[in-house]
Formats: structure tokens, sequence, C-alpha cells
């Protein structure tokens, strides 16, 4: 890598927008606490040679590889904290990147850091030895949401009636996490073979429309899904907070398309699944889901009671396409989907056996539910 990169400066506090207009060309200048996997995917896709972060792209929170795969792709990643790039900069202009310094018409305008493999692999290291803390302030705030909301997740979710038919069916859920773009690819013959019902978690839609496919449904806030895809024809369906806000509902009014809304705990991808579920969908195939502890905490949530008890609730139904290669042919029948949602309950039930604090979890779990459902 040579000590000096020039380019055009992008500017964008949302990472998963500005992915959507950079190039080679460009140095991207963004703010973002500890980036996640998904975002140095995108990054890296870009083409963009540098990345600029003016907050620390690794807190030390929990395990994050996001960094470290980002700069194993060739990116410089320079983190510059606190430096005022996006009141001095404007979107466009050319900068110059000498290591870590950041330049504008010969006048030094920020002095960062550059993460090179080698630190970030270290600080990787040190925080998945410190990951047991994190595994126990997670466990508790998943039990204490789980304790408030036992009531309203064991009695199920108001749906809306829909014109799509689920029953009987295979449903495709998608969204926009971590390895998304190559579990899509991986499952576009299943797709072909098996015709299921596609929903969209909010970009996810995009990200179907990228490999020539369209949403029958979109599901959640609407604020990363472009305009083009909930024009595209899908039904839409609002996930609102309980207590009956529902921020979407503004931009789909303003874009004059009808939609329904639905009041829910947890995150969209919840109410995606317990949508197909509740709809009578004979499989559900997760893409891009989020359900371990890293992954949790990539999206800075402080607990996943409501997507434990989603997946116990449509478990039988459930596989995670990530990494199913099988699911490429009809020859290969349903019983391989079956081995391959037994592997992953075993898998969980491994976690469980060796974590203590998670057989505590499970524990409490089971009781909080029982108590909600007065058993």
């Amino acid at each position: 890598m040579t000590s000096e990169i020039t380019g055009r400066a992008r500017l964008g506090r949302r990472t998963k927008d500005l992915v959507k207009r950079l190039g080679p060309q460009d140095v991207a200048i963004v703010d973002h606490a500890d980036i996640d996997r998904v975002s140095a995917e995108e990054l890296a896709e870009s083409g963009v040679r540098a990345v600029v972060n003016v907050s620390r792209s690794s807190t030390g929170r929990y395990p994050n590889p996001g960094p470290l795969e980002l700069v194993r792709a060739g990116v410089r990643l320079v983190d510059a904290p606190g430096a005022p790039l996006f009141d001095e900069l404007t979107d466009g202009e050319v900068v110059r990147l000498d290591g870590g310094s950041v330049w504008r018409n010969g006048t030094l305008v920020a002095e960062g850091t550059v993460l090179d493999a080698a630190l970030l692999e270290e600080a990787l290291a040190d925080q998945q030895g410190r990951v047991s803390h994190a595994l126990e302030a997670f466990a508790e705030n998943t039990l204490r949401h789980l304790q408030e909301e036992a009531g309203s997740l064991a009695a199920g979710i108001e749906l809306p009636a829909l014109g799509t038919r689920f029953r009987d069916r295979h449903v495709l859920v998608v969204a926009r996490g971590p390895g998304y773009k190559s579990d899509l690819r991986m499952v576009r013959p299943y797709v072909r073979d098996f015709r299921p019902v596609l929903v969209a978690v909010d970009g996810g839609a995009d990200a179907l429309r990228e490999v020539g496919l369209t949403a029958d449904v979109i599901v959640g806030d609407f604020d990363s899904v472009s305009d083009a895809s909930l024009r595209a024809g899908a039904e839409l369906v609002v996930h609102a907070y309980p207590s009956g806000e529902a921020p979407g509902a503004a931009r789909l009014r303003d874009l004059g398309l009808p939609y329904h809304v639905v009041s829910a705990p947890g995150i969209s991808e919840d109410l995606a699944l317990q949508l197909a579920y509740e709809k009578g969908a004979t499989l559900i195939v997760a893409v891009g889901t989020h359900f371990n502890l890293v992954e949790f905490l990539e999206r800075d949530r402080e607990g996943m009671a409501s997507t434990f008890v989603t997946r116990l609730k449509v478990g039988e139904s459930l596989v995670d396409a990530k990494g199913v290669s099988r699911l490429v042919s009809r020859r290969v029948g349903i019983w391989p989907l079956a081995v391959f949602a037994a592997t992953g309950v075993l898998a969980i039930v491994g976690a469980v056996l060796a974590s203590p604090a998670l057989r505590n979890v499970i524990q409490s779990t089971t009781r909080a539910i029982a108590n909600g459902l007065g058993l």
C-alpha cells in the first residue's frame, strides 16, 4: 500500500446510504462507531480505497471483526475520532491521505491513525477473551426484557389480512445481515424451483432486486429501503413500536402507497418470521437474519427477548440459509433442510451446555414464559 491516496471525499453519517454512491476514486468519510461486518463488506465491494472514520471503528464493546475484514480487503482504514471533517469538507472535493493525515489543497485538516491488520487482529483476540462480560450483560438484559414482554410475546400479535398467500408455501425472509449477498446467490436455484413467498425486511427488498427478484411483502420501519423497491408492488407492513408509534408510516403516506401497521416488540426480522409462521408457511428460509451474540451487539441491541421467543415459536419451520449450499437443487428435497435445521439446533444446544451464563438464561427464560402464559 502506497503512503499517499488521493480521491474525492464522500461524506455520509449513515454508512448503509453512503455505500450506494461510492466508487473506486473516492475516499469515504464516515461517522460509524463499531463498523459492522455488513458495512465492511459493502464498503469493500464499492471499490473505495480508503475510509476515514470520525468515530472509533472498534470501541472494544464486543468482538467486532468488521474493521479487520475491511482492512483485509485492501482498504485503508483511518480512525480520527472527533475530527471535524463533516464541517471542514464538502462532498466531492479532492482530499489526499498521507498515512493517517488528511489534507485538502495543501492544508492539514485531520490527523488520524491507520489501523493495520496486525493491530486489529490483536485487538479482536483480546476482545474475544473478554466476551464473557458482554455475554453476561446481554443475558441479563434479555431476561429483563423477556419478563417485561412475556405476556405479549406469548399471546402473539395481531396480523392484518394480506393478499399474498402464505399457507402451505415456502417463505424466504431476506434481511441485510452478515453474508446476505452470498447466501442470496446460493439460494437462487431454490427460489427458482420452489417459488417461495419473498418477504423482505427493509433493505432486504433492495437486496432481492440486486439479484433480479422482487419482494412480495416488505416488513420494517422503511428507513433503509429505496423508493424503487417500495413502488415495485409489494404489500407493505409497517413495524410499529408496542406503543403504537409507527415512524415508517409517514414515508409511505408521502409516497402515496397503501400499507398495514403492526405493533410488535423486538426487531422487524422477528415480525417477518412471525408473519410467515402465523400465516401458515410450511418452511421459512432466512437470509441475513440475526441471532448470535455478536450480530446483536453489532446492531447495538441490549437483549434478544423477542428474537428468542420468535425462534422458539417458529423453530420447527425455520432454516437459516447461512452457508447452506445444498439448497441449490430440487433434488436435495426436504430431508437435508431438516438436517440443516437440526444442526443449527445442536449448535445452539452445544453453546448452552458450554456456557453457565446461557444455561441460566434458558432456565430463567423458560420460567418467565411459563409465568406469562399463566402456567
